[in-house]
């Protein structure tokens, strides 16, 4: 589905089902130079258990029109505005990577938006390498394999796909591959920029919930925790033979951590 945020069209997908305002609803935001497919093993069972579901792609993203956000910050602006575009008093925020940093932000800076909170494979901080944040401004293929390799766990390299027909790594590089010269260098510098999750963490109020890979190699289980730690009455789930990619890797393990928090 589409909606109009800010004058610009941003899309979105509902789970299969048709978006009702009236449902509890649960937002997905996706990751640095990825879109609204990284979440689409786990939109559907939402979907069709009592849920209203919007994966989106933020703007210059997958399908939804630019320019891109250049901050955490104002892509958690953006993501209140989207709440209430959708005709939603509020919703709960599931955020991968940079999407986790944004939920935090618009979680802490929009505490009446947000009900709930699910952060996937963040950390309190996420510096990003200088050699990737060069590669992604010369716009070269490097940024986008190192992104695959450091992303994905070791044990899903050689295969192993729980998905029949899943291509992990190509899948990644595809998808990173599609992007709009820019977008992944705004990404990462945005990550990269971003210093403000301890003093957020302490502002959030909702309830909330980490899902950590164990074998996540670009926001470490153990960074995670510390800010897990900042988050009042936080829970946290660790994702055995995972990677940063844990909703793809490990489908069926992140779903259960995200239902029984969100």
């Amino acid at each position: 589905m589409n909606l109009i945020v800010d004058g610009r069209t941003v899309f979105a997908t509902t789970g299969g089902t048709e978006f009702d305002p009236a449902k509890p609803a649960v937002v997905f935001l996706h990751g640095a130079g990825f879109d609204r497919t990284a979440w689409r093993l786990q939109t559907r069972w939402f979907a069709h258990h009592g849920r209203s579901v919007l994966a989106v792609d933020f703007p210059a993203h997958g399908r939804s029109e630019g320019p891109a956000l250049d901050s955490i910050a104002a892509m958690a602006d953006w993501t209140a505005r989207l709440i209430e575009t959708a005709g939603l008093e509020q919703a709960a925020l599931v955020g991968h990577s940079m999407g986790a940093l944004v939920a935090l932000d618009c979680a802490a800076r929009h505490p009446d938006k947000v009900r709930a909170l699910a952060l996937c494979g963040v950390a309190v901080d996420m510096p990003v390498h200088p050699e990737m944040l060069e590669s992604a401004k010369a716009n070269t293929l490097k940024v986008q394999e190192l992104m695959t390799f450091w992303g994905i766990g070791n044990a899903l390299h050689k295969g192993g796909m729980v998905s029949p027909g899943l291509w992990l790594r190509r899948e990644s590089l595809a998808v990173l591959a599609g992007n709009r010269p820019d977008v992944i260098h705004s990404d990462l510098a945005a990550c990269n920029a971003y210093k403000d999750a301890p003093q957020r963490a302490a502002a959030v109020t909702c309830p909330t919930v980490l899902v950590l890979g164990d074998g996540d190699l670009m926001t470490p289980a153990g960074k995670g925790k510390a800010l897990a730690a900042a988050l009042p009455g936080a829970k946290t789930v660790v994702v055995a033979n995972s990677g940063h990619f844990m909703m793809v890797e490990r489908p069926d393990e992140t779903l259960e951590a995200l239902k029984a928090h969100v």
